[in-house]
């Protein structure tokens, strides 16, 4: 009568009250675990370089790959503990109680970084903050040396005034220290900000700490230092921060037209483009050629449905394996009816982790997020880039784009027939959708409730004589 049953499946914990058929779900999420001490990304330098750009972009590229990672920015802290702006004069050295309120907001950072790393189970933080004295530097040091942390510094240096006064341009003069000022009189200030920074400034020596590990970005990349890379999380932050630039550009994505498989509701296969998907491969040539954009490059997966739609705008085109739809193993070519018919415990899985389950024989998001990572890195080393390709392919560059969870990912509308595009801006994306007004059949497939989760589960097993069978 009061018996309970437990059964662990995918990360879900059902408990099952028997007699009165009540089912509990707890959720947990899975959370890479540490192969070694977490990481702390110390940024370096004056104001105006690029520091929380780089910040903001290379935590959305960790967590993308799967590295929980957090922005700790000390000029938030700064905010938060004064409220009111009070111009340059707070940065100047000789501020005594400024220094005070800076270096408290420095340590509460800190504190926060200690509690992420023992609460929330993170594996790198990045340290948002000028760090620009040698003394700071060693009270970070210090912390993580106490609590097992390694520390890699990223030093944006720049001495170039165009891209500095840019950067105050685009960025500073929309900072919330600047709401409701006279934009020249805000430039004056910053610049002013500066000049109190540059006072105190003491560059990473390559002599004195040639024994930390660090990478040197000089004017935007275009030359790199690199010294003492511990681990493969530091190779892969050096590999990613050497393929990152800010030229302006626009990248277009958009999956193929409608396929003969897709008319049919059956997922994967390498199936052909349909009436209507060879009508949206003519409007998607127009539309490109209408938007004149200069060194277009166009990429496609090796399947014949993206090779179809690219061919119809008649330039050259690149194909990527990388950018295949993700392998259905088994369910190739199924539809979403016959899978739950023949594999009802695999189809019962896959709503319960979609993000994680991989296809018996096939791949997971998770797997297709990996295959896409060199397709990520080529696509931030170039500029104008249309990609032409899959359902599920699009939705994971979405993410990374986007900024989304691995828990939204799989979720992503990316509807047949629209162009996404992308242009990214100073701390982020701004994403259009451009219906191109050719019909197409709906592929998506909404989040499941969770009370939906749970009864398909159970319709795996059977319940006899009062006890649940597992």
């Amino acid at each position: 009568r009061d018996k309970k049953v437990y059964c662990n499946v995918s990360e879900l914990v059902y408990t099952a009250h028997v007699e009165n058929f009540c089912l509990c779900v707890f959720i947990s999420a899975s959370v890479p675990q540490f192969t070694n001490s977490p990481t702390m990304i110390v940024m370096v330098g004056l104001p105006a370089r690029g520091k929380t750009y780089i910040s903001k972009k290379l935590t959305r590229y960790l967590n993308w790959i799967g590295v929980p990672t957090r922005v700790f920015n000390v000029g938030q802290y700064r905010r938060d503990a004064v409220r009111t702006y009070k111009s340059f004069e707070f940065f100047c050295p000789d501020n005594e109680e400024a220094m005070k309120i800076r270096k408290a907001c420095a340590l509460a950072a800190l504190k926060d970084v200690f509690c992420y790393f023992t609460q929330d189970h993170g594996q790198v933080a990045v340290f948002d903050a000028t760090n620009t004295t040698r003394e700071r530097r060693e009270v970070i040091l210090t912390f993580a040396k106490e609590n097992g942390y390694k520390v890699f510094f990223v030093e944006s240096l720049c001495d170039d005034p165009e891209i500095i006064a840019e950067n105050i341009k685009q960025v500073k003069l929309s900072s919330p220290d600047y709401v409701n000022c006279d934009k020249e009189e805000a430039v004056t200030d910053f610049l002013k900000r500066i000049d109190c920074y540059k006072l105190t400034y003491v560059p990473l020596d390559d002599d004195k700490d040639r024994n930390l590990s660090y990478i040197k970005i000089f004017n935007v990349g275009s030359r790199y230092l690199v010294n003492q890379v511990q681990d493969h999380i530091q190779s892969r932050i050096v590999y990613y921060l050497m393929n990152i630039h800010v030229t302006p550009r626009t990248i277009y994505l958009c999956r193929h037209g409608e396929s003969e498989l897709n008319l049919l509701g059956r997922i994967g296969g390498d199936s052909g483009l349909s009436a209507r998907g060879i009508k949206f491969a003519a409007a998607l040539g127009t539309y490109i050629r209408g938007q004149c954009i200069l060194d277009l490059k166009i990429w496609t997966s090796h399947m014949r449905r993206t090779i179809q739609t690219a061919e119809a705008i008649g330039v050259p085109y690149e194909q990527w394996k990388a950018l295949n739809e993700i392998d259905a193993g088994v369910c190739e070519e199924m539809t979403y009816e016959e899978i739950q018919d023949h594999f009802p415990e695999e189809f019962a899985l896959r709503d319960q982790d979609k993000y994680r389950y991989r296809y018996p024989k096939g791949e997971s998001y998770e797997d297709l997020v990996q295959r896409l990572e060199p397709v990520i890195m080529e696509l931030e080393r170039q500029e104008n880039v249309l990609v032409i390709c899959h359902q599920a392919v699009m939705r994971c560059l979405l993410a990374y784009f986007l900024d989304k969870t691995s828990d939204e990912l799989p979720y992503l509308k990316c509807p047949l027939h629209t162009v996404m595009k992308l242009t990214p801006v100073a701390y982020g994306c701004e994403v259009e959708s451009i219906f191109l007004n050719v019909e197409a059949v709906n592929t998506h497939r909404d989040r499941p409730m969770v009370s939906t989760v749970i009864l398909s589960y159970c319709n795996i097993y059977q319940l006899k004589s009062s006890h649940l069978f597992i």
